[in-house]
């Protein structure tokens, strides 16, 4: 067996519940790939994790008095269950507070990067809250970032996605008292990126880096690569295996790179080839930290990256109408995958309309399902509900299935790793069903002339093949509705997306349409 395409999605922190946000950035886009590959018979690991120690748990747990495990898991539970309802589905969820030999695992990895010289101590200024009794790293400190001048955390800007050494974080404050910080002088550990200077330059530009990302890893360059702090002085999260920081915990940076190569075994064959998803405010641990970690190791592989930006919501929406949770109950995973899909933000920010996620469901009603129902009404009351005993055909049939055959072709490209847009896959989907709902109106109307009989059969045929196509087209994009059409047509699920799939059911075949619609409900 080859060795897998390894695919990661950013591990979220769990101090809240997925938004519409979260699905429309690297988790549903991810799970399209890794679909669309598997159905072509290619190996794939899919992971991602939990990032449970991250300082924004522990900032929530102590604005709300509550311990940041119980914070940690309760959001976690959340969140995997929300992945699940939406048909996102991992190989593998590292989970750091279950997940047996987790935390060893981490602190070996930096006990020898510490002992290789990769990690070193530094001695920073970093901001202090007095009223707090508290050091502000990570999300305990706000400001304004020293590179771009947005609103920024401690340590990393979600912006511009340049570090802060939090020292250097302008007017920064206290997130939980909102007390101005004072500066003080903090002895940590870091990872000097300068001495990885040339292996970084030669790596990014063999990894064809999205334009923005490719900016920034430029001007890292440019600029000289900054120490970045790998631990502070905490009371959350894994302990630092190092001697002389007693009181200090793992950076939640670093573990979120760690994590990823905890969820794919690097003792084991390497992947001949990784894709990392990830929003660009999260794009350094991804494509700076992780790289280090694995040339440290003497691990080289090749890495792709699929860089979204933020997907904001609009102006007067409330936070309680874009959970995820919410918007899958009510609109199901079909209407709410295509929808992200079609609005996932690349290249620039994207707002949020729920009028759009309404008009996507109307899209599948009108034009999706309302041909399926007239189809499965058709076989119903011409066939006795069997599939007819004639091949496809009807007026217009070839024009027909060259144009799906170039349809293919497209969505082929749109899926893969290569050009992946899934943006342009649905668009190719929904001209494909509209093309064959109008063949389907055009050809009802044999029904109508006395001159010849069974004339209409041929394109009831040449509609379930397409239905059983779509049926295998579909599924990285609406994978519950595309396997209730399978199921509908007693075809095999997860088929291949090529032009071999235009095959409808056998003659004869007793069809099993749903009670309600196929594609979303």
């Amino acid at each position: 067996m080859s060795t897998p395409v390894w695919i990661t999605a950013t591990p979220p922190a769990t101090h809240g519940e997925l938004h519409i946000g979260h699905l429309a950035g690297p988790y549903v886009a991810a799970d399209v790939l890794t679909r669309y590959l598997r159905a072509e018979g290619e190996a794939v690991r899919f992971t991602t994790g939990t990032a449970d120690h991250a300082s924004s748990v522990e900032v929530r747990a102590l604005r709300h008095n509550r311990k940041p495990e119980e914070v940690a898991e309760g959001y976690r539970a959340a969140i995997t269950a929300d992945w699940l309802r939406s048909g996102v589905e991992f190989d593998h969820i590292v989970r750091p507070r279950r997940d047996k030999g987790y935390g060893r695992w981490v602190q070996d990895l930096f006990s020898r990067l510490f002992a290789q010289g990769v990690i070193a101590p530094r001695t920073r200024l970093l901001p202090y809250c007095e009223p707090c009794d508290r050091w502000l790293y990570g999300a305990h400190a706000t400001g304004s970032c020293p590179h771009c001048g947005a609103d920024s955390d401690g340590g990393m800007c979600h912006e511009c996605a340049r570090p802060n050494d939090g020292g250097d974080l302008i007017s920064a404050r206290c997130a939980v008292c909102d007390t101005p910080a004072v500066a003080r002088r903090c002895r940590r550990l870091y990872v000097p990126l300068e001495p990885f200077r040339e292996t970084l330059a030669e790596y990014w530009a063999t990894a064809g880096l999205p334009p923005r990302l490719a900016a920034l890893c430029e001007s890292l360059v440019e600029d000289g690569l900054p120490d970045i702090a790998v631990g502070h002085p905490a009371e959350w999260g894994l302990p630092v295996p190092v001697d002389g920081f007693p009181e200090h915990r793992i950076d939640g940076c670093f573990e979120a790179a760690a994590m990823h190569l905890f969820g794919y075994d690097t003792k084991g064959p390497l992947p001949r080839r990784a894709i990392h998803f990830c929003g660009f405010g999260h794009s350094f641990c991804h494509a700076v930290l992780l790289p280090v970690l694995l040339l440290a190791q003497d691990v080289k592989l090749p890495q792709d990256f699929n860089v979204n930006e933020s997907y904001v919501i609009e102006e007067g929406v409330q936070e309680g109408n874009v959970w995820a949770l919410d918007l899958l109950t009510e609109y199901g995973s079909d209407t709410l995958r295509r929808h992200v899909l079609q609005a996932r933000p690349l290249g620039r920010r994207t707002v949020f309309h729920r009028e759009r996620l309404a008009a996507a469901r109307r899209e599948l009603d009108e034009s999706w399902n309302s041909w399926l129902a007239r189809l499965f009404a058709s076989v119903r009351e011409e066939c006795g509900g069997r599939a007819p005993q004639a091949l496809p055909g009807g007026t217009g049939w070839e024009i027909l299935e060259r144009r799906l055959h170039r349809g293919v072709d497209d969505l082929r490209e749109a899926y893969g790793p290569d050009a992946f847009d899934p943006r342009r896959a649905v668009a190719v989907l929904d001209e494909m069903v509209r093309s064959v709902a109008d063949f389907g109106h055009v050809n009802a109307h044999e029904r109508c002339r006395p001159s010849t009989s069974c004339r209409h059969l041929p394109a009831l045929a040449a509609q379930l093949a397409v239905a059983s196509a779509l049926s295998a087209w579909a599924r990285p994009v609406m994978p519950e509705g595309a396997d209730r059409l399978a199921a509908a047509l007693q075809v095999e699920a997860g088929r291949s997306v090529d032009w071999h799939a235009l095959t409808g059911p056998l003659p004869g075949t007793r069809l099993a349409p749903p009670s309600g619609p196929v594609f979303g409900f």
